[in-house]
């Protein structure tokens, strides 16, 4: 069986609106509020908290959409996805701190991510409580590391997720997908092609590698169409 291309791309694009959405919030309520005090900090960490919980669990519920959709699709029978925990009150503080005094824009990225890990976080705990194939799918103008995870290719999820997944960031679209079937393909995802652009990338260790492949990816500014289309996943409201 082989998952359509654009069927990705909706799945990607909507969760990653919902992250848009989570950092638009945040942007309108810092440049609203005293977020200097002492006091307007705290209400800052609130306000992100609530953030980040409310469309963390909007990216975890759609996570879980997506993957009990490619599940029945394969005939599989596995119990719904469970959705993975939003991000901790002391970890959107520890977030917040940690980029407020950057800029805005840092600040509210962080709160992005924060809500795209629940997503991915739930991908990742369900494929490794049925210990099925994974794989990181770029989408878009992705950056190196995320080529070179993606050339790792589908690998089995053996071991039960503990903390979070990795590599986890802002503006960035590319996802977790899943599978119970060898023989089920993603259409556009070809790990071989991301293992040969690391592998001729200049360089003997993987920082090297890795500036090599930014350099060449900003020289190129291609994009990678790893996206797809199905009418099981349905648009949905993140307002």
């Amino acid at each position: 069986m082989t998952i359509n291309r654009e069927a990705w791309k909706k799945y990607t694009e909507n969760l990653s609106t919902i992250s848009e959405t989570a950092r638009q919030k945040m942007l309108t309520y810092i440049a609203t509020h005293d977020v200097e005090s002492k006091e307007g900090r705290q209400s800052l960490i609130d306000f992100a908290y609530g953030v980040s919980t409310k469309y963390g669990e909007a990216a975890a519920a759609y996570a879980c959409q997506m993957y009990d959709a490619v599940a029945e699709l394969e005939g599989a029978e596995l119990e719904p996805a469970e959705p993975a925990p939003t991000a901790t009150y002391n970890e959107v503080g520890k977030a917040v701190n940690g980029t407020i005094k950057t800029s805005d824009v840092v600040c509210a990225a962080a709160v992005y991510r924060l809500v795209k890990l629940a997503g991915q976080d739930t991908t990742m705990k369900n494929a490794s409580r049925d210990k099925i194939y994974f794989a990181w799918i770029p989408m878009g103008d992705t950056c190196p590391y995320c080529l070179m995870k993606a050339s790792a290719g589908w690998q089995r999820a053996l071991a039960e997720l503990v903390g979070h997944v990795d590599h986890i960031h802002a503006n960035c679209d590319c996802a977790y997908a899943t599978k119970t079937e060898p023989g089920t393909t993603y259409s556009g995802y070809n790990p071989s092609d991301y293992e040969e652009m690391y592998k001729n990338a200049d360089g003997n260790t993987q920082k090297d590698k890795l500036n090599a492949m930014r350099r060449a990816a900003y020289a190129r500014n291609k994009k990678d169409a790893t996206n797809l289309s199905a009418s099981w996943l349905e648009e949905i409201d993140v307002n």
